[in-house]
């Protein structure tokens, strides 16, 4: 099935790596003007310089999403730079694993920072103008973590599970007003996500999953293409998406 995009622009979080950043390269080749948003702010120039190079659209705005001015300020800049804004894909996100006794408050905080208020603050500056220009698509990108808890990931669990809830209460406010909202939910994909636990923590990671042939970053891709590509009187909500041998 070949998928347009053309004429549309969509907003990526966390674009530098993984999920981010094969979405948006697939809705690139798609035809979409692409803005890419992350910290790295070296990965996302490189990005927007290969779509560039492939005959696309495409800016880079290095930002924390997790700020309120910085995400505001990326929103606004997809909207003023490739001059309006369809898709918002809200994928940036941290996982730091981990009994919930004696573990570093960092850790929370920074899920909660990145994974909660990332997703609020880009949402709240994109309604707006979605609604002036009478359609417009959120997709939030969870975890299976949002949907089962299991020890071992319990602040994770709370971040992820929060933007099921938050996705679903949205959903509801703008559904009237023909914006739409999708909560994707992936279980194990080969990325970089977890390489940034704690040692201990990626031994118990990697033996949860032994023998699971992970999904990649582009299946994930291909399933949030074929979301933001139905027709505007279809909204697909939630897609759990799992590699086939993953038990939970």
């Amino acid at each position: 099935m070949t998928i347009d995009l053309s004429d549309q622009v969509v907003a990526v979080t966390g674009a530098s790596s993984g999920i981010g950043h094969a979405t948006a390269l697939a809705c690139a080749r798609a035809g979409a003007a692409v803005a890419l948003a992350a910290r790295r702010a070296d990965r996302i120039d490189e990005l927007a310089g290969q779509i560039a190079d492939d005959g696309g659209r495409a800016i880079a705005v290095a930002s924390d999403v997790g700020d309120e001015g910085q995400a505001r300020r990326f929103v606004e800049r997809a909207h003023a730079e490739l001059g309006r804004l369809d898709v918002l894909i809200n994928n940036a996100g941290v996982m730091l694993l981990g009994p919930i006794e004696d573990a570093p408050t960092d850790e929370w905080r920074e899920m909660i920072h990145v994974n909660i208020f990332g997703v609020l603050y880009c949402t709240h500056a994109a309604l707006p103008l979605m609604r002036a220009q009478g359609s417009g698509h959120i997709v939030n990108v969870s975890s299976v973590a949002g949907r089962f808890a299991r020890a071992g990931s319990g602040v994770y669990n709370l971040t992820k599970f929060g933007v099921g809830a938050f996705s679903e209460a949205l959903r509801q406010e703008v559904a009237p007003g023909g914006l739409r909202v999708t909560l994707i939910e992936p279980g194990a994909v080969s990325t970089e996500l977890a390489g940034h636990n704690r040692p201990e923590v990626l031994e118990q990671i990697s033996k949860a999953f032994t023998g699971v042939d992970r999904l990649s970053a582009e299946d994930i891709a291909d399933a949030i293409l074929y979301t933001i590509s139905r027709p505007q009187n279809v909204s697909v909500n939630e897609v759990l998406i799992r590699p086939t041998g993953q038990v939970r």
